[in-house]
This record gives C-alpha cells, sequence and structure tokens, in this order.
C-alpha cells in the first residue's frame, strides 16, 4: 500500500498507546489564510497514511495539521487541539509524529 507525502500518527504516552479516531486536519497556507485541505481520522494504529487527495495536489509551502485533542482526551485535555506546522520544501516524504498527553505533547520530523 502506498502512502501520501504526508502522514501522521498519535502516540498517547501516558497509556503508551496509539491514539485511535482522532479527527485530523491538514491545511495549506494560501494568501497569508489557511485552506483546508482534508480531515481524517487515525485509524487504530493511530495513523493517517493517506490523504484524500494525491500528491500532486501538496504543493510545496507551509502546511499544519490540527489534532482535535479535546475529542480524544475529553474532561482531560488541557489543549483542545494541537497545530503543527511545518515547512514542505521538498519531494522527501514528510512524516509528522504527535507525541500526546493530557498536559503535554510533543512533535518531531519522522521517517
Amino acid at each position: 500500500m502506498s502512502k501520501s507525502l504526508i502522514t501522521t500518527h498519535i502516540l498517547d504516552t501516558s497509556l503508551g498507546l496509539p491514539a485511535a479516531h482522532v479527527a485530523v486536519t491538514l491545511s495549506l497556507q494560501v494568501d497569508q489564510q489557511w485552506q483546508a485541505l482534508d480531515t481524517q481520522q487515525t485509524d487504530s494504529d493511530g495513523r493517517i497514511l493517506n490523504w484524500a487527495l494525491s500528491d500532486g495536489q501538496l504543493p510545496f509551502g507551509l502546511y499544519r495539521l490540527r489534532f482535535d485533542t479535546a475529542a480524544y482526551l475529553g474532561d482531560t485535555a488541557f489543549f483542545p487541539w494541537v497545530d503543527i506546522c511545518f515547512q514542505r520544501r521538498d519531494d522527501r516524504h514528510h512524516h509528522i509524529p504527535l507525541l500526546l498527553t493530557a498536559f503535554g505533547y510533543s512533535t518531531y520530523r519522522g521517517s
């Protein structure tokens, strides 16, 4: 199975488990405005490997992944959502993971 140029996954580090069924919106900045491209839910392994658009519809530019953490964490969520912004400047795969707890998060460029 092929995967998109941009992928993500969420690991709930407080549980040591993937965060399944979390809504994530992929947006592109166009003329200083965020344009939503697609919204998907993480699978049972906490991953989004494909978006409902082709790689050709993912130009170089500034992107944002918005994770709906409040719906996943419920009343314990300190951050109701997490936005991760990143630049797509080349044709390499961009894997953007989210390590999540109720009171914190971190990210990095994965492979």
